[in-house]
């Protein structure tokens, strides 16, 4: 089984359409820390907090997942690879609970990357009012003991009417990507798609569809790129290529 963004997407999706009809809306409020969860240097454990912020209890499952990306989509995989511990749980108003991860077998030579999904599960609504849940979900990446890093090679493609910034990691650690910027020949300023995830997994390819308007640039052409990574900040022509 796999998940996708566009479920989170459809969740506030289901809250715009209660308030725009008028209906009564009722969302209990939980949070978590860390929002992500790094195991360092080999590490097999980690906790997360998960708090109830609401006035009644609230009841909670989590679950983890293999992570990968494919096509610039998150793909997300059941795993027992990453045990949680409680996996259902019902917490009190105001209360926090403590839930415990555990990594079965540490990663040797190459970053592991999980996401756990906390659940909030809806409680039975009273006359008029419809309950909104809330999905979280929070990355975990699991370092080897030897040193890892990113290496990224980038390029544009082009097609009849899109442009891809296609990012491939050759390197055994993940990186995130953020203010990505593309100035063309002619000096107009091109961005990623709005909702377009920064991560680029280990040995893995990101695509980040650019939103532009006006002609595309040509075959050939070289575009600059600037974008601040998790160590540094990156500027570099960057090539365009027909897509294949």
């Amino acid at each position: 089984m796999q998940i996708a963004r566009r479920q989170l997407l459809l969740h506030a999706a289901v809250a715009f359409l209660l308030a725009f009809v008028g209906l009564a809306a009722s969302a209990q409020t939980i949070s978590v820390m860390p929002v992500n969860i790094f195991l360092q240097n080999g590490e097999k454990t980690a906790t997360l907090s998960v708090i109830n912020k609401a006035t009644a209890d609230t009841a909670v499952q989590i679950r983890a997942y293999d992570w990968s990306i494919k096509n610039g989509e998150d793909q997300l995989t059941p795993t027992s690879g990453l045990l949680v511990s409680p996996p259902l749980v019902t917490i009190a108003p105001g209360a926090t609970q403590i839930i415990r991860m555990v990594l079965r077998q540490a990663p040797t030579t190459q970053e592991s990357t999980y996401r756990i999904l906390v659940d909030q599960i809806p409680a039975a609504s009273t006359a008029g009012t419809i309950r909104i849940v809330l999905r979280l979900s929070l990355p975990v990446f699991a370092e080897p003991v030897s040193r890892v890093r990113p290496l990224i090679a980038f390029h544009l493609e082009q097609s009849s009417d899109k442009l891809v910034l296609v990012g491939i990691n050759s390197g055994s650690a993940h990186d995130v990507l953020r203010n990505i910027e593309l100035t063309t020949t002619d000096g107009r300023k091109l961005h990623p798609i709005r909702g377009a995830s920064p991560y680029i997994l280990a040995n893995s390819t990101q695509r980040w569809p650019i939103d532009f308007t006006g002609s595309l640039p040509p075959s050939g052409d070289s575009l600059v790129l600037t974008a601040q990574s998790i160590s540094s900040s990156i500027h570099e022509q960057v090539s365009v290529a027909m897509a294949h």
